[in-house]
């Protein structure tokens, strides 16, 4: 299951108690103070992995807390720290503090921890607690208590090309044509209902890349028509835009026309991308039959193979541009 949202609590572990203690030694009823100090909370900590596609297990695990500190002891001994905590993340996941809405942190660094909640210091115990003022202290400290907050975790998925296109346009078809993602195909509209990211492996002249391939987009998907806009950030971060129409539309200028339209609705950057127009299902159209193609477009067909790899180039060369420019 594909789930992008989720909001989770994080409680970070509170303080040990400093410790309340006298030296004991023979013939001396009351010796020095000698409490240690209590140990910290543990911290908690959100780190970007690349093995992790979605936010399932936040979903169904919401609620996650750490040790405290342990209680300070006599003999000037410290107690021992809470365990930390590291809570894995898709990479992509932007944190948002869910009680303010403000951006804590864009989790795309691969293995770099994020500070989420600190834990509570420990209390200082009485032998700490000593002062020229003070020599003999009749208190220890409390440990102050762990952080605690409510995130809520979206995810935006890492791509170099995003599929965009209407329903049934052939984006799944050509997706599992030059990677191995297994997306569902059909001959009815709105086959995909979720995201779907692939790899194209390297080859001859150029690195390999991602692709992400999103539910179909119809006119008036900014106002919630179809399946609206919610997956339109999963191709917020993508360098090149590859706008794929059916051959058999009446008007493919006019289409895509649209398409981008829907685009600039959600994000006026996000129809600004470098984009690849292509023609797809080339086959259904007999050669004798095919008008020529407008100005800077490809066309291909992912069912026969034809010219699937000089698209496939083309991105390649598109997103190795746009990797030369960051």
């Amino acid at each position: 299951m594909f789930i992008d949202e989720a909001v989770i609590h994080v409680k970070a572990g509170n303080g040990g108690n400093g410790c309340h203690a006298y030296e004991r030694q023979p013939f001396k009823p009351k010796g020095k103070p000698d409490g240690g100090d209590g140990g910290r909370g543990g911290h908690i900590y959100l780190m970007a992995s690349p093995h992790i596609y979605t936010l399932q297990d936040m979903a169904y695990k919401q609620h996650y807390k750490t040790e405290r500190g342990m209680h300070g002891k006599g003999s000037t001994k410290t107690g021992k720290n809470g365990k930390d905590i590291t809570i894995a993340v898709p990479m992509g996941t932007v944190i948002y503090n869910d009680e303010t809405g403000d951006i804590i942190a864009d989790c795309i660094d691969e293995g770099k921890p994020v500070f989420m909640a600190r834990g509570g210091r420990g209390g200082r115990g009485n032998k700490a607690l000593v002062s020229p003022r003070n020599k003999n202290p009749e208190t220890a400290e409390a440990g102050r208590p762990g952080e605690e907050k409510r995130l809520r975790l979206v995810l935006k998925v890492l791509a170099d090309v995003g599929l965009v296109g209407r329903p049934n346009a052939g984006k799944s078809t050509f997706l599992s044509r030059i990677s191995r993602a297994r997306p569902k195909i059909a001959d009815y509209p709105f086959t995909t209902i979720e995201p779907h990211l692939g790899i194209v492996p390297a080859d001859k002249g150029h690195a390999s890349f991602v692709v992400a391939d999103i539910p179909g987009l119809i006119e008036g998907s900014h106002k919630g028509k179809g399946l609206g806009i919610r997956f339109l950030r999963h191709i917020e971060r993508t360098r090149v835009l590859a706008v794929l129409i059916d051959s058999t539309s009446a008007d493919p200028e006019a289409e895509a026309k649209i398409l981008l339209n829907e685009l600039a609705q959600y994000s006026a950057g996000l129809a600004e991308r470098p984009q690849c127009l292509i023609l797809t299902k080339s086959d259904l159209i007999p050669k004798e039959n095919r008008s020529a193609l407008p100005s800077g477009w490809l066309s291909m067909s992912a069912v026969t193979g034809d010219n699937v790899e000089t698209v496939v180039r083309k991105l390649a060369k598109m997103v190795e541009e746009t990797r030369g420019n960051k």
